[in-house]
């Protein structure tokens, strides 16, 4: 399966005010509930560094997945963000992630011109695991299959193993996978945000973790909650892409914080003192995006 991540982008050029998209009233947004397993209790995330990373960047995402389950975070919280997921189907709670295996492959040792089938076996190298979700991040000189034109990751299963894949956009399209950290491609082109950690390509690579294992965990094998095909479903985030913060429409974010000194735009506090932008998600209490701030 392939998950289609921000392809709301491609709407931006209908609206340019608040105004205007309001006069637009959307249906109902409802994901319906395949009657799949879903992913619950503790789940490894395994991860496939795929190309030249440096330190500071695989840390700032480690802290990313440890911030999922993190104790008492300052408020709003990436913790408080995941727990909307433990909402599907019984209302179990949310999956613990724990950050499991990192396989670094920094020579490139099958190109940088990456196919799906290629993208599969690279997560192969993390292991066929129950519970375990293989997912494999990109380097930004590293070209992916639809990379760019129409998606920014994808998620999967194979031998009934959970698999992802994200890739640093950076050089090959940041206005298009790193938005709101970048100009637009499409649309309005209002001032980008100021990424929070720094990395324009790194904090859009967490945007779309966000989406993956979100999505991996509501919907691990295309049988969970969906809307639309299973060939291009909307999923848990993508079904609300492009809202961060409240008073959102497409091409303006919506109303977020901003870091007093870096001046970084954020709506979630993680661990190590990291804060992040994460993207809207659909609540199944309320059939409504919700954001943190």
């Amino acid at each position: 399966m392939v998950l289609l991540l921000r392809l709301s982008l491609l709407l931006l050029s209908l609206f340019t005010s608040p105004s205007m998209a309001a006069l637009v009233q959307p249906p109902p947004l409802v994901l319906k509930y395949h009657n799949g397993t879903l992913l619950k209790g503790t789940v490894t995330v395994n991860l496939i560094w795929y190309g030249k990373f440096a330190p500071i960047q695989r840390s700032t995402i480690v802290d990313f997945i440890q911030s999922l389950n993190a104790v008492k975070p300052p408020s709003p919280s990436v913790a408080s963000w995941w727990k909307t997921t433990g909402k599907y189907h019984d209302g179990a709670g949310a999956s613990n992630l724990i950050v499991g295996k990192q396989i670094l492959d920094e020579n490139y040792s099958i190109g940088k011109t990456l196919k799906n089938p290629q993208i599969v076996n690279l997560a192969a190298k993390g292991g066929h695991f129950n519970g375990a979700v293989n997912v494999v991040l990109t380097a930004s000189d590293v070209a992916v299959e639809g990379f760019c034109t129409s998606r920014c990751g994808t998620h999967g299963s194979t031998r009934g193993a959970a698999y992802g894949w994200v890739g640093n956009s950076v050089t090959q399209c940041p206005g298009y996978c790193a938005w709101p950290f970048h100009q637009p491609i499409y649309g309005p082109q209002t001032a980008p945000l100021v990424a929070p950690n720094g990395d324009v390509g790194v904090d859009g690579m967490v945007i779309n973790l966000a989406a993956v294992l979100a999505g991996t965990v509501t919907n691990p094998f295309n049988n969970g909650y969906f809307q639309g095909p299973k060939t291009a479903p909307l999923e848990a985030v993508t079904a609300c892409t492009g809202a961060f913060g409240s008073g959102a429409y497409p091409g303006y974010p919506g109303r977020v914080l901003t870091d007093r000194v870096t001046g970084g735009g954020y709506n979630a506090h993680g661990v190590n003192a990291r804060k992040y932008l994460l993207p809207a998600m659909w609540d199944p209490q309320t059939s409504q995006c919700a954001t943190l701030v």
